[in-house]
């Protein structure tokens, strides 16, 4: 009978430690996913930064992996920039030199996107097949896998509408392509949050977790804010602070008809909304650090507090300094990357109130 036991034993512990390598192996891999979907929005970001954003005209997914191998070849690619308003309008004296400048970024901006939804589907592959992936999660990866594609869709929908009118993209476009990306982003961290091992410290108060999806999700509509102010060129102007066109708030907000448009086509509304966001995820932030500390001090859910309003204080900063800056090129980067760090964590975070993913052996528990 003691044998059997030991015997039971042995398998169970087997099973436990075979699920935590898979468990270790999957998130290893989630988080190259991860590093690679900051890198694209850096890069998104830097292309449009720099108005690169129209320079390839086309949607090859396949064929637009290789780039112009020679002169014949840019200078019909140079062709197609031509057709457009943006160079009509605005760039009429580029040279096909200058265009390379451009067009690298957005291609690399593709080639990125690409890439990732290589190292997202493959190890997906693999890991289904080997069994690696617990069943419960399988779907939720093939649904992110999806939004990826999705994401192609939209990043070519986002692009085509500054292709015949506009010399530029629609920021509604703009901001369903970062949020987007957000989203994937936000997925992945998730999964890979509730395969970590957790702590067993209690919440700091019964409310904790969904103020934690509070912040999460409002540091997500701030980032939706940021889109707009981008695809604007918003943060061009009125690049002083804490005053904003000389005031604490701004007249004529509402000066366009009907007065709604104003939030999402005035450039100094959407700046100055802006602004109102930042200050509010600020004090989200604080007032969560304040009730973690007073309530369960030494948790790690009020050291996480700590951090995440640390980090909303950085990106604050970073901030004001872009503003006042007027939005040199390495500061506007510097920002949104921020801006994808305090979102991160702040989906890290809530996911941490959940715990670990329940495990498939019949212990459920790490010793």
């Amino acid at each position: 009978m003691a044998f059997a036991n030991t015997t039971t034993e042995q398998r169970i512990l087997g099973e436990v430690r075979t699920q935590d390598r898979n468990r270790k192996a999957v998130r290893v891999w989630l988080g190259f996913v991860l590093l690679a979907l900051f890198c694209l929005v850096i890069v998104g970001g830097a292309t449009r930064l720099t108005n690169s954003g129209l320079s390839i005209t086309e949607w090859k997914p396949i064929h637009g992996v290789i780039p112009p191998l020679n002169a014949a070849e840019w200078e019909e690619e140079f062709k197609l920039y031509q057709r457009i308003p943006e160079y009509q309008q605005l760039n009429t004296d580029m040279t096909v030199e200058q265009f390379k400048g451009i067009f690298w970024w957005e291609w690399a901006h593709r080639l990125i996107a690409r890439g990732i939804g290589i190292i997202f589907a493959l190890p997906l592959i693999y890991f289904w097949a080997t069994g690696k992936i617990e069943r419960r999660l399988r779907w939720p990866l093939v649904g992110i896998l999806a939004l990826g594609g999705m994401q192609g869709a939209i990043g070519w929908w986002m692009v085509s509408s500054g292709l015949s009118v506009r010399t530029d993209v629609s920021q509604y476009r703009l901001a369903t392509h970062l949020i987007m990306a957000c989203l994937i982003f936000a997925s992945c961290m998730w999964i890979m949050r509730g395969l970590s091992p957790h702590s067993r410290d209690e919440a700091p108060t019964s409310g904790s977790k969904a103020w934690a999806g509070v912040i999460a999700i409002f540091a997500l509509f701030q980032i939706y804010l940021g889109a707009l102010v981008a695809g604007l060129d918003a943060g061009f102007s009125y690049n002083t602070w804490p005053l904003m066109d000389g005031s604490i708030v701004p007249s004529d907000l509402l000066i366009q008809q009907p007065a709604w448009i104003n939030f999402f086509e005035n450039p100094k509304t959407v700046q100055f909304i802006h602004r109102l966001g930042a200050y509010t995820l600020l004090a989200l932030t604080l007032l969560n650090m304040i009730v973690a500390l007073s309530a369960a001090p030494a948790t790690t859910h009020a050291r996480r507090a700590v951090v995440l309003f640390v980090l909303v204080v950085l990106q604050a900063a970073i901030g004001i300094a872009t503003l006042l800056l007027q939005v040199p090129v390495h500061w506007g980067l510097l920002h949104q990357a921020g801006a994808l760090v305090v979102f991160g964590f702040a989906v890290a975070n809530w996911r941490g109130f959940y715990g670990e993913y329940p495990r498939t052996t019949v212990i459920a528990e790490r010793d």
